[in-house]
């Protein structure tokens, strides 16, 4: 497999074990996982910059609050307070609620569900500042936690209830800034090629002094029609350098 393929992989690699770890890796962690590739000392460095500009602590924990928003800390609190009502358990009712849940009792669901709730936010932490607002976060995480709770008898121990739910809430926010991500840059496609056609059919519109034609504008620049009918279309007809038919 192609070096830089290997290395984008382990890097996914290293930012979801930070995730699993709360934002934390070691960087004894992060040398084993890429052990493979030998990097030198100075390629090392530029990973441990690059986990830390992704708000992972490397070799020390990430202040996650410190990333927040004020409007997403003011939501933050408001969400925290409305939890408060929430009854606390023990660990063994809370065991028992687990169990029961396993076993397929809606009120054990529900009761399950709520308790795990303090737990949403807490994750969607460490996936702020990655062009999704916490509250979508925690809307997935919640959205994650429901759906999971309906799952839990393919568990055979209750302790394993809370590491299977909190892997479906990370799992759900990757999902969800990775769609994100991919909207964006089909966007920025998007926007990029508008742009080359109006560009072109200014210049030409510059050179003729007057709007040009979809005909002149194929055969100075080179473009499609395709092209440029699409750009005209995305636009809502407003490169206006473009003579309307």
């Amino acid at each position: 497999m192609n070096q830089e393929i290997v290395f984008a992989k382990t890097l996914e690699e290293v930012k979801r074990t930070a995730r699993a770890q709360q934002n934390f890796i070691t960087k004894k962690e992060v040398e084993e996982a890429f052990s493979t590739l030998s990097l030198s000392a100075k390629q090392l460095e530029m990973v441990y910059d690059y986990l830390r500009q992704s708000k992972i602590g490397v070799d020390e924990p990430a202040d996650a609050d410190s990333y927040l928003e004020e409007e997403e800390k003011n939501y933050l609190d408001a969400y925290l307070d409305a939890l408060q009502a929430i009854p606390a358990v023990s660990d063994g009712e809370r065991e028992a609620i687990t169990l029961s849940a396993m076993a397929g009792d809606a009120d054990a669901m529900k009761r399950l569900t709520e308790l795990m709730l303090p737990e949403v936010p807490q994750i969607a932490k460490l996936y702020t500042g990655q062009g999704v607002s916490l509250e979508d976060l925690i809307g997935e995480g919640n959205v994650a936690l429901s759906l999971g709770v309906t799952m839990l008898g393919a568990l055979e121990h209750a302790h394993e209830a809370q590491g299977m739910l909190a892997k479906m809430m990370m799992d759900a926010m990757e999902d969800c800034i990775s769609a994100n991500e991919a909207e964006e840059k089909s966007d920025q496609k998007i926007a990029d090629k508008v742009n080359k056609v109006a560009d072109a059919a200014n210049a030409l519109k510059e050179e003729l002094r007057r709007a040009v034609t979809v005909e002149e504008l194929m055969e100075e620049s080179g473009l499609s029609r395709k092209a440029i009918e699409d750009a005209i279309r995305i636009s809502g007809g407003k490169i206006e350098a473009i003579a309307a038919k």
